[in-house]
């Protein structure tokens, strides 16, 4: 299974290392959300979406720094992430230059409800932001995904008639073990005292049962994206996944089928992405979908 271990207090490693971890009732398991939208304090418009499998997922619409109302960025975090973490913020305020942006917690994660099945089901939770995002008005739609965000835009992807795709530090295939973070993270999600540390420690719930059936795979997906745009992006430094994961993505999208950045110095997901790699990746996608 995929994913960054970054949570909100550093890496899964240092959560281990706590001697004790404080109780937290999530507001996703004690509310009863139904769908609803407001105004927020950030002059963006919130909401509760309801996915068609009938989880309850939180989202945030903030609007083009230029006022365009032409394309939406639909931003999918990674592991342990959630529309208020510093860095899905920072993410979506930078990729507002660009476009409206779409931020939104995965289930399991944040206030949305259910649990996470690392990558498997959330493809329900990307289609549920969106058809938001049409709803309120874009005509065109891109995504960029984050770590298990990368590996759900590009399973979403095929026949979902986006206007361009970015997967930023995604796993190519499933199970993957090779690093010590990703051994960590199996842990996390396989036993029922890494379960617990994530809900506690991580604020993140998983899901107890084995996927069952295997989703398809990112490097399965990936050749079935085009025509639409595909940008992959990944780091030198990073952790989780190594460079093998991107190349494989890249060489099953086919000649032309995906444009490939390895950024020397990039660690992962969206805790390492810094604003001029946002600012590139925004670039990208105004050069292939004008927000103008």
């Amino acid at each position: 299974m995929p994913e960054s271990t970054k949570g909100p207090g550093g890496d899964i490693a240092q959560v281990l290392c706590q001697a004790t971890i404080a109780h937290m009732d999530s507001p996703a398991e004690t509310d009863n959300l139904r769908l609803r939208g407001r105004v927020t304090a950030s002059s963006g418009r919130r909401a509760v979406l309801l996915t068609s499998d009938g989880v309850p997922i939180e989202a945030e619409h903030l609007p083009a720094a230029n006022g365009s109302g032409r394309l939406a960025i639909v931003i999918a975090h990674g592991f342990t992430g959630a529309l208020e973490r510093p860095a899905v913020r920072r993410a979506a305020q930078r990729l507002s230059r660009f476009g409206g942006v779409v931020t939104f917690s995965f289930r399991g994660h944040g206030r949305s409800g259910g649990r996470s099945t690392v990558g498997d089901l959330e493809v329900l939770d990307l289609a549920a932001a969106v058809a938001w995002a049409h709803r309120l008005g874009y005509p065109r739609v891109a995504t960029v995904g984050f770590s298990m965000g990368g590996s759900v835009v590009l399973r979403h992807a095929p026949a979902a008639g986006l206007a361009a795709v970015v997967s930023v530090s995604s796993p190519a295939r499933w199970y993957y073990r090779g690093t010590a973070p990703m051994r960590r993270l199996h842990w996390v999600v396989t036993r029922p005292a890494g379960r617990l540390v994530s809900r506690f420690g991580l604020k993140t719930r998983i899901h107890p049962r084995d996927w069952d059936p295997v989703p398809v795979s990112p490097v399965e997906s990936v050749p079935l994206i085009a025509p639409t745009p595909l940008l992959i992006v990944h780091g030198d430094r990073d952790a989780y996944f190594p460079l093998d994961h991107p190349l494989s993505l890249a060489a099953a999208a086919g000649e032309d089928g995906a444009e490939l950045w390895i950024e020397p110095g990039f660690g992962h997901a969206e805790n390492a992405a810094d604003d001029a790699l946002l600012a590139r990746i925004g670039g990208w996608l105004t050069s292939r979908v004008p927000a103008a």
